[in-house]
């Protein structure tokens, strides 16, 4: 059976289509947006990354916060949000829901980031296997200072014991590694 070859539609005539499901997210992104921004006329000490309008359903509009404090904020508020949104919204929204997801505003790493750190975490893991003699003389990666080590022994004077003989030893492995 033969495949009868399709034309390539243009990306413009999608994206400024009305029906759909890329026009159905484009508008609820903008309504989102909107809603958004009359939350933050009435709250403008709320910082930018303090809540999220998470969705809308029904008459119900779901506020996400990202901690217990601000969301009280919000509570404090919520009558006037209400009544704003009823006016703005010729009475669609009659009902604020505040959530607290301190999860949700966590940034995702996009793949550039993730790539890139890969890439560092690569050539770190490369660099040390070329180096492992020499940090194998040198002692750890991380080492401490003479002057720290003399600060070590001082403290190790009137400490108990114990604590006395591992400063010490600990002393002792800086001085020798220098």
């Amino acid at each position: 059976m033969a495949r009868r070859p399709k034309a390539p539609k243009d990306m413009s005539t999608l994206f400024n289509s009305t029906t759909g499901t890329l026009a159905q997210i484009k508008s609820k992104t903008n309504s989102l947006g909107l809603l958004s921004d009359i939350v933050r006329q009435i709250c403008p000490d709320l910082p930018e990354d303090a809540f999220n309008i998470a969705n809308f359903a029904h008459t119900t509009l779901i506020i996400e916060v990202k901690s217990p404090v601000w969301g009280q904020r919000l509570q404090f508020e919520r009558n006037t949000i209400c009544n704003q949104l009823m006016i703005q919204t010729q009475g669609k929204f009659s009902h604020i829901e505040i959530k607290v997801n301190p999860q949700g505003h966590r940034q995702i790493p996009n793949q550039s980031t993730y790539q890139q750190n890969t890439l560092e975490s690569s050539s770190i893991q490369t660099n040390s296997i070329k180096n492992r003699s020499f940090s194998e003389k040198k002692g750890s990666v991380q080492s401490m200072s003479t002057a720290t080590a003399e600060n070590l022994l001082k403290i190790a004077k009137n400490a108990p014991k114990g604590l006395k003989e591992t400063l010490e030893r600990l002393a002792a492995n800086v001085m020798s590694n220098k």
